[in-house]
C-alpha cells in the first residue's frame, strides 16, 4: 500500500480527482468514476485493479487498515479530516469514504464484450432497460438483480450512467459485481434482435396495455430478457413490437402503475419462483 498520505491542505494538488465532486458528476470525468460509503469501498477492494485512489477520514482508515495493506503501490491512499474532505469534494462527506475508480472503456461495455459470456444454452436472465434516466432507479435495478440472481443487465444509450456516484451508492455497490453492458446509440433495436436470434433469449416487455397478459400467466422460458422502460412514457412502440410477449402487473384501478424499480423487482421475483419450480 502506498501511504497513507496525510492531507491537511484542501488545495493539495494530489487530490484533484476528488475535487468538486458534484460538479464533475454533472460534467463527467475522463475515465474515472466516484464511489462513496464503506460497503461500496469493500466491493471495490475485491477488484483492486479497478481502483485509482482512495480518500478516507482517519476513523475510516483505521477500519479498513488491514484490507488496505494488500493494495498495490499504484493505488495511493489519502487521509484527511472530514472538514478537509468536504472542502475538497464540495459537499459534506459524513461517511468519511471516497474512492476514485477506473471506468471501463466504451468498447468493454459493448453488449458482446460485457455480456458475451452469457451466450449459449442453459437458464439465463437479463434485465434490460430503455430510457431510464433516474439514478435511483438505475441503482435499484442492480440491487434487485443481485437479490434475484440476474445474470446481467443491459441499458440503451439514453439511460443514465450506472457509474454515476449516487447510482453506485443506491446499488449498494452491486454495480461493481453484476455484469452489465450498454448498447451504442442507434443500435438498440438491432441489439434486441440479436438477443433473440443470436443469444436465444425470449424478450418479455413489462408494460401495461391491451396486448399485455397478467404477469402470473406467463410461462417463463429458459432464457429471457425482461425489458422495462421509463416511468410515464413506458416502452416505445417499436421496442414493444420487438418483444415476444408483453406482461403487466395487475393492480388497483386507481393506481395505473408502480415505480419501475419496484416493477422490475416484482418481475424478477416471479422469474426466480419459476426457476425454483414454484
Amino acid at each position: 500500500m502506498n501511504g497513507p498520505h496525510l492531507v491537511t491542505d484542501p488545495a493539495d494538488v494530489r487530490l484533484e480527482v476528488f475535487r468538486d465532486v458534484r460538479d464533475r458528476d454533472l460534467r463527467g470525468r475522463d475515465g474515472i468514476f466516484m464511489a462513496e460509503s464503506e460497503l461500496v469501498l469493500q466491493r471495490l477492494l475485491s477488484t483492486p485493479e479497478r481502483l485509482h485512489s482512495i480518500l478516507l477520514s482517519p476513523n475510516k482508515f483505521e477500519r479498513f487498515a488491514d484490507r488496505l495493506k494488500c493494495l498495490p503501490d499504484s493505488v495511493p491512499v489519502y487521509t484527511a479530516e472530514i472538514e478537509i474532505m468536504g472542502a475538497i469534494s464540495g459537499f459534506h462527506i459524513h461517511r468519511g469514504v471516497l474512492a476514485a475508480g477506473l471506468r471501463p472503456t466504451a468498447e468493454a461495455m459493448h453488449p458482446e464484450q460485457a455480456l458475451g459470456h452469457l451466450r449459449g444454452e442453459g437458464p439465463c436472465t437479463l434485465l434490460v432497460a430503455e430510457g431510464v434516466t433516474n439514478v435511483d432507479n438505475i441503482g435499484a435495478f442492480f440491487r434487485n438483480a443481485s437479490a434475484f440472481g440476474v445474470d446481467g443487465l443491459l441499458f440503451d444509450a439514453t439511460c443514465c450512467d450506472p457509474l454515476y456516484r449516487k447510482a453506485v451508492r443506491v446499488s449498494m455497490g452491486h454495480v461493481l459485481s453484476v455484469p452489465w453492458g450498454m448498447a451504442s446509440e442507434g443500435d438498440w433495436l438491432e441489439t434486441l434482435q440479436s438477443l433473440r436470434d443470436d443469444w436465444g433469449m425470449t424478450l418479455i416487455a413489462a408494460e401495461s396495455g391491451c396486448d399485455s397478459i397478467p404477469l402470473w400467466e406467463l410461462k417463463w422460458p429458459e432464457r429471457c430478457a425482461i425489458v422495462v422502460g421509463a416511468e410515464g412514457p413506458g416502452l416505445p412502440e417499436l421496442t414493444r413490437a420487438a418483444c415476444d410477449v408483453v406482461v403487466e402487473i395487475p393492480m388497483h384501478s386507481d393506481v395505473p402503475s408502480v415505480n419501475v424499480a419496484l416493477a422490475s423487482g416484482i418481475c424478477l421475483y416471479e422469474r426466480i419462483r419459476s426457476l425454483n419450480g414454484q
